[in-house]
């Protein structure tokens, strides 16, 4: 009786798989069917489950409580060599449009023999031609082949196209294999050698005169002690590096005379035979493969010569293999070297960078991030992508971080910054150009200045959690600017606030083949959106996209929160622009000034900052052809100070001069230098910036020492009195 059916066969259909021809010839074949041991199975295709009724579990020796209708149930009864021949030839009349299909293969019965088996099924297809069920019969044929020439023919056709199959599909698949993993992932998979019909395989590779086991068969097969071996130990991969020649086991006296330390093991995996493969590559081995049978015994020379063939493909793979892995290894160090040992700790910020390279290729690129710390509170953060993935983009990468490192550190603006790298690129041996982003930050008052060459777009993370693009006027890519004379770049402004993060990464991290380079940056946005606030955990997420997707580009990213926690904290910042003939627009300036040393608690200090502040504002407007921008700040740290910067067009730096006859000149910078507490001179592009810092008292210093005079004035009163 059909278990999915209660016995009556699927509609329009009788029982043996065939059209209906009417309910005699159905009858017929119920009782021929069991005069022949003739089970009926059907198979539904969508969901994978195969009723069988009881018949066709005697065929295959299984008990109801054995099988789950599901065809991999069977695997224990249906040799490995048999279920390969039998999907082979089921797949091909899926695939090629049959409606039948008719079977020869053996199954392994409790007592351990082996019983012939037909199958022939009947496929039922939608409107579409869509395969959807198969219906059919197993019979039991081992009376009906036996002492046939059919089975001798069966066994060799079988041969052949097995041979051809292992050839062929393992070929093809080392072709794709890059590490030694991927070698050892082909020949434990499915179509890969199990197809030999091999239970077992293992796999040892030789270094230093020792054997290193790097892979074997099924779980809790692994014998103790036999990780690493000698050489002149009396296993058989030894013997194989000893010999370089295969050995062959054909039989269980053989393994258990030959390797009786061995035998103990391998007996309780019930293994029969076994062929020990040299790995040789370049007149040396390179390791070891043993393949480990249940249901076979000695080794026909056909075979011999598919396994030698085989064995010998294997050795380019894994030679191949470990090629690339060592050229991973250096190339991984290489690009470490060149990017920071360290990112440098800085008061006012929390980072976090990471770096991760491409799977594919030498896995080395020119990707780079860098944080430089800066004067006056400020940081200096660089992202940039050098063109090419390999060792000569690496080196270009190096010297662009160093001079980038560099040029922001002298002091330049971050267009000049950008300009001189620029031009510095465009003057090395090379063709190879770049795209930047160079952001450099005031931590005391949150402005960000960024400057971008043909780089992405920076993103930011607000402190609700919401992440947007930043968008930022760019110029052309280093080295191309200063080719095309367009050394020009635009700066473009943001206002960072606390708890606010900064997020610049290079193209590998949003770019995906076939994807919209929009695309991926709203992506990644949604991604930090919803990341951890933990700055290091939500870096890790984001490279968790490269991870997940590889590819063939790497990639770099750098975060950067601002904190005020520990950061010198900003109690104002007033800037004023002054065109030089503009006596209304020096007025306000000197007014600023005047205001603002007053507001913010200069005390008895105010005079100096006045003076010294109109003294350089007016040098600026005297000796340059341009305008000055005076910026003034309060920055706390240590001590509490007061700064005032004046900037100009000029690049000639300020000089001391003698003062003349009048007396009204060449006193400036003894004023500057007398009443400062520190002064210096930056350059800024093609300009300079002239800057002093004055030590003013904290606010509660100052009303203890206003509320000490207080004291004073009313004692010397009451003494008075």
């Amino acid at each position: 009786m059909d278990a999915g059916t209660g016995g009556h066969a699927p509609a329009g259909h009788c029982h043996c798989g065939t059209q209906d021809h009417g309910c005699a010839h159905g009858c017929f074949m119920e009782l021929y069917g069991a005069a022949l041991r003739m089970g009926r199975f059907d198979w539904d295709l969508d969901s994978g489950l195969m009723e069988m009724d009881a018949t066709a579990h005697e065929v295959f020796d299984v008990r109801a409580d054995e099988y789950d209708n599901r065809p991999e149930s069977l695997a224990f009864r249906v040799p490995p060599v048999e279920a390969h021949r039998l999907d082979e030839i089921v797949s091909h009349a899926l695939k090629d449009g049959s409606s039948a299909y008719g079977a020869y293969f053996r199954v392994r019965r409790r007592d351990g023999t082996l019983r012939w088996t037909h199958t022939q099924g009947h496929i039922l297809r939608d409107a579409t031609g869509r395969p959807r069920r198969i219906v059919g019969i197993v019979t039991d044929a081992t009376r009906e082949l036996a002492d046939s020439p059919l089975c001798e023919r069966v066994d060799e056709e079988a041969e052949r196209r097995r041979t051809t199959s292992i050839v062929q599909g393992t070929t093809a698949a080392l072709a794709h294999a890059r590490t030694v993993r991927d070698v050892i992932d082909v020949l434990k998979d499915t179509h890969g050698l199990a197809h030999l019909g091999a239970s077992n395989l293992v796999m040892g590779l030789v270094e230093a005169g020792r054997i290193r086991l790097v892979a074997e068969g099924p779980k809790d097969s692994y014998v103790q002690g036999t990780r690493l071996t000698r050489i002149d130990e009396a296993y058989p991969m030894s013997e194989v590096v000893r010999t370089l020649a295969p050995r062959y086991i054909e039989t269980p006296e053989d393994f258990a005379a030959s390797y009786p330390l061995l035998w103990p093991h391998i007996d309780e995996l019930g293994i029969t035979a076994a062929a020990y493969l040299p790995l040789i590559a370049q007149a040396r081995p390179i390791g070891v493969l043993g393949l480990l049978y249940q249901d076979k015994t000695g080794f026909p020379e056909e075979e011999r010569n598919v396994l030698v063939a085989l064995g010998s493909s294997i050795a380019q793979s894994l030679q191949r293999a470990m090629f690339y892995e060592q050229e991973k290894d250096l190339a991984q160090g290489l690009q470490q070297a060149m990017l920071p040992r360290s990112i440098p700790g800085v008061p006012g910020a929390e980072i976090a960078v990471r770096y991760r390279s491409a799977a594919l290729g030498r896995d080395i690129g020119g990707d780079w991030y860098d944080v430089i710390p800066l004067p006056g509170g400020r940081v200096g953060a660089v992202i940039g992508d050098v063109q090419g993935h390999d060792t000569h983009a690496a080196a270009v990468m190096g010297q662009l971080r160093i001079v980038l490192r560099a040029y922001a550190a002298e002091g330049h603006t971050p267009a000049t910054v950008m300009a001189r790298a620029s031009s510095f690129l465009h003057e090395l041996d090379t063709e190879r150009f770049a795209t930047c982003l160079y952001a450099e930050a005031d931590l005391s008052t949150g402005v960000v200045q960024f400057v971008r060459a043909g780089h992405l777009d920076p993103l930011v993370q607000l402190t609700e959690g919401s992440c947007r693009r930043v968008p930022v006027d760019g110029g052309l890519p280093l080295g191309l600017s200063a080719e095309f004379g367009r050394l020009d770049y635009p700066v473009t402004t943001f206002e960072l606030d606390p708890g606010q993060t900064l997020l610049l990464c290079t193209d590998g991290l949003v770019e995906e083949p076939g994807a919209d380079l929009d695309d991926g940056m709203r992506a990644v946005a949604e991604l930090a959106a919803t990341g951890p606030r933990d700055l290091q955990k939500l870096a890790d997420r984001l490279c968790g996209i490269i991870d997940g997707r590889g590819g063939d580009d790497d990639a770099a990213l750098l975060l950067l929160r601002r904190r005020m926690i520990d950061a010198p904290q900003s109690g104002g910042r007033l800037q004023q622009h002054v065109a030089p003939s503009d006596p209304e627009a020096l007025a306000e300036a000197r007014h600023m000034i005047r205001a603002a040393v007053r507001a913010w608690g200069a005390g008895e200090r105010a005079d100096e900052i006045e003076l010294v502040a109109d003294e350089v504002i007016t040098n600026a407007l005297m000796h340059t052809d341009g305008s000055a921008i005076v910026t003034l700040r309060v920055l706390t740290g240590t001590d509490r100070r007061l700064r005032v910067d004046v900037e100009d067009s000029s690049s000639a730096l300020p000089r001391r001069r003698e003062a003349g006859e009048s007396g009204v000149s060449g006193r400036g910078l003894l004023l500057v230098d007398r009443l400062a507490d520190v002064w210096g001179v930056d350059a800024r592009g093609g300009g300079k910036c002239v800057w002093c810092e004055f030590i003013v008292p904290a606010r509660n210093a100052r009303n203890a020492r206003h509320a000490q005079n207080t004291q004073n004035t009313q004692n010397t009163q009451n003494a008075r009195g």
